[in-house]
């Protein structure tokens, strides 16, 4: 199968584009052929050898959709021919590629409304703000939430969710940005590069944060008494707030079928809507990964394989 992976840790240019063996699905696996791949920020992590991975070639990535082609022993729920999407299991990546083997307790049936390359798309991104908001945030109806970041992927199905769940939302953008980010259903949006959010924003329930570096220390500043924040662009912990009367959280995100189910519902209830997706082949998947790594991106990156 063809594949993008890597040999070495580097920038981006380290990534080559060739062939490796196909998968062969294991107990309580199937073999997927995979149709799109997203593009997500912590690929780019990977590669520059961030998470230390050993056993080279590390293939690259960890959402996607395709088609069953393969299942092996103990999967009573899932057949060839099945349309899938899903997350690779915690620690793993390895889905820019043609084939995947993936654990079946972590893809869901992908909506038949639903393409590969948008399913691809809202994988991981759901996911994640699901995580955040729903579970670490436990955002509430009538609370109002601060989503930094707005245009990015997380960030804008986090602002989707937030209004379906009836919180007033406020969001940050660049102003090129801002309009895309009140189409998503933002209540007020302000863009960065002209006022500091600390100043205009106070009394906020919860904090989502996506963007890092000072702007995730920043955030504690407009939280009321008792609010709370959660982060996922700090590190592998939240930073720690100088004040003691505010929640600093960091998302746990577990690779589950119920939690991709979710994000299947939400779309075929038209609660969030695809972002705005670039594709690009595998063949260039460096130069996708370098636009990642150079983030301030609107929507989602995807590689189409099918």
């Amino acid at each position: 199968m063809k594949a993008a992976y890597i040999e070495k840790f580097g920038t981006p240019d380290v990534i080559k584009v060739g062939t490796l063996p196909d998968p062969v699905a294991g107990p309580g696996q199937v073999v997927v052929d995979v149709a799109a791949a997203s593009i997500n920020g912590a690929d780019w992590k990977v590669a520059a050898g961030e998470y230390k991975q050993v056993n080279f070639p590390v293939i690259l990535g960890r959402d996607f959709s395709g088609t069953v082609r393969g299942v092996g022993a103990g999967v009573p729920d899932l057949k060839v021919g099945d349309e899938v999407f899903g997350v690779l299991e915690t620690g793993r990546d390895g889905t820019y590629c043609e084939k995947l083997a993936v654990g079946a307790a972590v893809v869901a049936k992908k909506p038949a409304s639903l393409g590969h390359v948008d399913a691809a798309a809202l994988a991981l991104i759901g996911l994640t703000a699901i995580c955040a908001v729903e579970e670490s945030l436990k955002l509430q109806k009538g609370e109002t939430i601060l989503i930094q970041g707005g245009a990015g992927g997380v960030a804008g199905f986090a602002i989707q969710l937030a209004k379906h769940l009836g919180a007033r939302v406020i969001s940050t953008a660049s102003a090129g940005n801002v309009d895309y980010v009140k189409s998503l259903g933002a209540d007020q949006v302000i863009d960065y590069n002209a006022q500091d959010f600390t100043k205009v924003l106070s009394g906020i329930d919860a904090v989502f944060e996506t963007v890092g570096g000072d702007v995730a220390t920043r955030s504690f500043q407009v939280l009321k008494p008792g609010g709370r924040a959660t982060f996922i662009a700090s590190g592998p912990t939240a930073p720690k707030p100088e004040r003691s009367d505010v929640i600093a959280l960091r998302p746990a995100v577990p690779r589950t079928r119920d939690r991709m189910e979710r994000v299947a519902e939400l779309y075929t209830r038209g609660a969030v809507k695809v972002p705005p997706v670039t594709l690009y082949a595998l063949a260039d998947a460096a130069k996708a990964v370098q636009v990642s790594a150079a983030r301030h991106l609107k929507g989602k990156l995807v590689f189409k394989l099918r």
